[in-house]
């Protein structure tokens, strides 16, 4: 892990700390909490009814290869965060026919630990750090009713408390967010979100859906040309592989693909700018950061802000 990382927002050189959140490169999880899938778990109700009948059948041939192919990351959330991440893609839901309230985070399957445990180990690290900012990004909500939404915000509102940076705040500054004591910002991906000002809405995630890195940088450098987003907005480094690869590729996972294309991915990550501009970038994620140099490869490109600044006060003087 490298140490560096654990407060690099606070670290950043001071001539960033009024630069927008929006403008800056922030490191990020794609299906953050795929580390702790338990694969004796029912699938999503989103999975096709044929997929549900074939691992109904045959689950010890399909189990294995769901869990290969589902595990996104492999650090739990606390070690994540200690590694850099600042932007968490979380994807919410209430497991079919629970009595309980609990919720679960899913990628295909369940999670065995619950949305608020693993949330309090957040506010927790937070509480530990007080000068680092993390973007929540909670979707999906499978299973999850409007009453079931409700319960789920006015907890999130409990635990985080004064933390939750409220989307009127138009300062999205590190200095800023510090005076205020602001170190959350929650998106929740829901028409209910409108009701309550301390919900963001959704981030915008550019996902390839491509197996190759040449066809995620591809789709990246697409999206890059037709312009950013005003707000945050996140480019996805994540591979994904189609069901017939993955029956065709049995002793391959994600964990194998990600890592024989990372490389080309790196060469690609570290030719690109945070800031302002049009083909700039935001918000990174990828697939198994905990291993693999993502934080430090997303936070260096920062900078290139320093410089930029450098070289505008030159030709202004």
């Amino acid at each position: 892990m490298d140490a560096s990382c654990r407060d690099w927002m606070s670290a950043l050189p001071e001539e960033l700390w009024d630069v927008p959140l929006t403008h800056l490169a922030i490191p990020g999880s794609h299906d953050a909490m795929s580390y702790c899938l338990d694969i004796n778990s029912p699938l999503v109700r989103a999975e096709s009814d044929f997929f549900r009948l074939l691992d109904g059948v045959f689950s010890c041939f399909t189990r294995p290869a769901i869990f290969r192919w589902a595990t996104t990351q492999d650090k739990t959330i606390e070690e994540q965060l200690s590694m850099g991440i600042r932007y968490f893609d979380l994807r919410v839901a209430h497991k079919p026919n629970d009595s309980s309230s609990d919720l679960y985070f899913t990628h295909v399957i369940y999670t065995h630990v619950t949305v608020l445990e693993t949330l309090e180990s957040v506010a927790a690290w937070l509480e530990a750090h007080p000068k680092e900012i993390v973007i929540l990004a909670c979707s999906h909500f499978e299973g999850m009713d409007d009453k079931c939404h409700e319960s789920f915000i006015w907890s999130l509102k409990k635990l985080f408390g004064s933390k939750l940076c409220p989307q009127k705040e138009s300062a999205l500054t590190l200095r800023s967010l510090w005076a205020s004591g602001y170190q959350v910002i929650l998106s929740y991906e829901c028409q209910l979100a409108v009701r309550h000002q301390e919900l963001w809405p959704p981030v915008p995630y550019w996902w390839a859906n491509q197996r190759r890195a040449h066809g995620v940088m591809t789709y990246l450098d697409w999206h890059k040309d037709l312009g950013r987003p005003e707000g945050f907005f996140v480019s996805g480094l994540n591979l994904t592989a189609d069901r017939y690869y993955i029956t065709k590729n049995q002793k391959e996972s994600l964990r194998t693909l990600t890592y024989s294309n990372w490389e080309y991915l790196r060469t690609w990550l570290e030719e690109q700018s945070p800031g302002s501009d049009a083909g700039s970038l935001n918000i990174i994620a990828g697939d198994f950061v905990g291993s693999l140099p993502l934080c430090s490869a997303v936070i260096a490109l920062n900078q290139k802000l320093c410089r930029k600044n450098s070289r505008r006060m030159k030709k202004h003087y």
